[in-house]
């Protein structure tokens, strides 16, 4: 969830259940292309490949212990596009918020979506708190308002944990651990993949190179993450793989190279 942007009320959710919808290869493209796939499919079977799909996620923690905004975490992490995939429907949470403008799928569509995929791949970051919103009805609509949710980083002016370079992206290891139990609980335990999870820091061109060698608060940040995967894992997730961001460096979006993911280094930039 990009909780930068504000999305179209409407166009957003109609390209996730397209994107969604081309696994039943419904429509006269995926008709026409439906021997190409077909043949992709049986090589991959052949090769034993896997198909998943991989889906962001901030862990959602309620602002306070109350009703209302535990209700409030619920519907955000509903607004994350994995119940589509392993019931075949909307949770009923999207589909009285967003109402007509949540596309619906046909019953041959459900029944194709529904656990079309061998694996979930779950990029995550960080967490934040959420806040029960009944203010955003009156808000233009969008996928950042329909949910009717506030989210923050900070309770009382506390920080949900500490913060790296990047404005929205403060560390929370534990929230990785109840994702993934969350996940397994909820989606009847599907192979998961940890396909993003990394933290960055400033490119600071004064350091020198043992000084930005000593870099604790990365080590520290997957370590922290390892652990509580592990934990998970021992609690039967199942979880098979993890791919962290990143081992080089990227152009970072609007940040370009002073946003640093990269776990190796020296690489100089002029």
């Amino acid at each position: 969830m990009d909780t930068e942007h504000s999305v179209s009320g409407t166009v957003f959710y109609t390209f996730v259940s397209t994107l969604l919808r081309r696994t039943t290869m419904d429509t006269g493209f995926e008709r026409g292309t439906r021997t190409i796939f077909m043949n992709f499919f049986l090589s991959m079977a052949a090769q034993k490949g896997l198909i998943g799909i991989t889906l962001v996620c901030h862990w959602m923690v309620p602002l306070y212990d109350t009703e209302l905004d535990h209700h409030a975490a619920q519907r955000a992490i509903d607004f994350m596009f994995m119940e589509p995939l392993t019931t075949g429907e909307y949770p009923s949470s999207m589909r009285s918020l967003v109402g007509s403008r949540l596309p619906k799928f046909s019953i041959h569509q459900s029944n194709l979506v529904r656990g079309s995929f061998d694996f979930i791949g779950l990029n995550y970051y960080t967490a934040n708190y959420a806040t029960d919103a009944p203010q955003l009805r009156d808000a233009n609509p969008s996928f950042m308002t329909d949910f009717l949710v506030n989210l923050t980083t900070k309770r009382n002016g506390k920080p949900i944990g500490p913060k790296a370079f990047s404005n929205w992206l403060f560390v929370y290891p534990q929230g990785i651990l109840e994702l993934l139990l969350y996940t397994k609980a909820k989606y009847n335990n599907p192979m998961i993949y940890i396909t993003e999870n990394g933290i960055d820091e400033f490119n600071d061109p004064t350091l020198s190179l043992d000084e930005a060698l000593n870099d604790t608060n990365r080590i520290d940040y997957y370590f922290s993450h390892l652990y509580n995967i592990q934990t998970a894992i021992k609690d039967g997730v199942n979880v098979k793989g993890y791919f962290a961001w990143s081992l080089i460096d990227n152009f970072e979006w609007i940040k370009g190279y002073t946003s640093r993911y990269i776990i190796r280094f020296p690489i100089i930039y002029n």
